[in-house]
């Protein structure tokens, strides 16, 4: 291995990993939740190829997966990750498993669908969930994305930050090895780890588009980057393009979604970028660099042991 290699370093910087300077900072920009439903997935495309979102992330348990899935294949320029999916907070719009139901029961509640993602939901999903089970349906979800002739970038959790247990984490990197992708890590003590072991991850703050407020958004994204540090963040955005839902009159989720897309695909969003000197980057870039590592670790990244598909 050449001594110039960051990799060849005890603890290299993510900046060093993905081949930029020390001072650059570095936006990894994703647009979760494509595949929700159609709108979000006219947003979700419009955000990465007009806009200045860099990769998005597929739930291929949707309904509208199918048509997210032509739109990637009608656009090969846009990276996606699979947005792994184990809970449905959607009453009036249900998704469940790709895996046969009586292939995963420790997935499912009583109703025979998906946990809802609330403290309690995610509670009894974690306490039951068996790995095998998780690893049967992660595998289904991944799965669908190749049936499609179609190659990701990277695995993503919806709703669960790093999968919610270290097990499944630990089951995550390994699918990612197995499939040559890189994987969204953002909580201590696995942020140690991954830097340990030579991978790019954030080295700030992870920011979810839900949490950000409402009033003067734009101005709330403004500060944001104009205070961004060096090194690599990541922000997951949620853009979506039309009104409420009737079917959830309680749910103001559109929202977050439609003030996402119109930030995004702004004009002032790239002259904040220019002004600030900030490199928005996808995941491809951390996937090229999750496969460097891999080549050098091998094998302390194996694919996870088979389970009965």
């Amino acid at each position: 291995m050449p001594a110039t290699d960051p990799a060849a370093t005890p603890n290299p910087s993510a900046n060093a990993l993905l081949h930029h300077p020390p001072d650059a900072r570095l936006l990894l920009l994703n647009c979760d939740d494509l595949g929700r439903d159609e709108s979000v997935n006219l947003a979700v495309i419009d955000a990465v190829r007009n806009g200045i979102a860099a990769s998005c992330s597929l739930m291929t348990v949707c309904h509208a997966a199918p048509h997210a899935l032509r739109l990637l294949r009608r656009h090969p320029d846009v990276p996606f990750g699979v947005h792994l999916t184990l809970v449905c907070e959607s009453p009036h719009l249900r998704w469940g498993p790709l895996a046969a139901r009586d292939r995963v029961p420790s997935l499912l509640d009583d109703t025979g669908g998906f946990f809802a993602p609330t403290p309690a939901g995610r509670s009894r999903l974690l306490e039951r969930a068996r790995l095998d089970h998780v690893e049967r349906e992660f595998r289904a979800q991944i799965d669908a994305v190749g049936a499609a002739g179609l190659a990701p970038t990277h695995l993503d959790f919806h709703c669960l930050a790093d999968g919610g247990r270290e097990d499944i984490l630990d089951l995550t990197l390994a699918l990612g090895a197995e499939y040559g992708l890189a994987v969204r890590v953002w909580l201590p003590p696995a942020l140690a780890r991954m830097r340990r072991l030579g991978l790019p991850v954030v080295d700030h703050d992870f920011l979810d588009s839900f949490a950000v407020p409402l009033d003067d958004k734009p101005a709330h994204y403004a500060r944001l980057l104009a205070a961004l540090p060096p090194g690599l963040t990541e922000w997951a955005l949620h853009p979506g393009l039309t009104g409420p839902d009737p079917r959830a009159p309680h749910d103001d989720g559109w929202h977050v979604r439609r003030t996402d897309h119109e930030f995004l695909v702004s004009p002032e969003a790239p002259r904040l970028l220019a002004e600030h000197g900030i490199t928005v980057i996808g995941y491809r870039p951390l996937q090229e660099a999750w496969q460097r590592a891999r080549e050098r670790l091998t094998p302390d990244f194996p694919p996870p042991a088979g389970v009965p598909r």
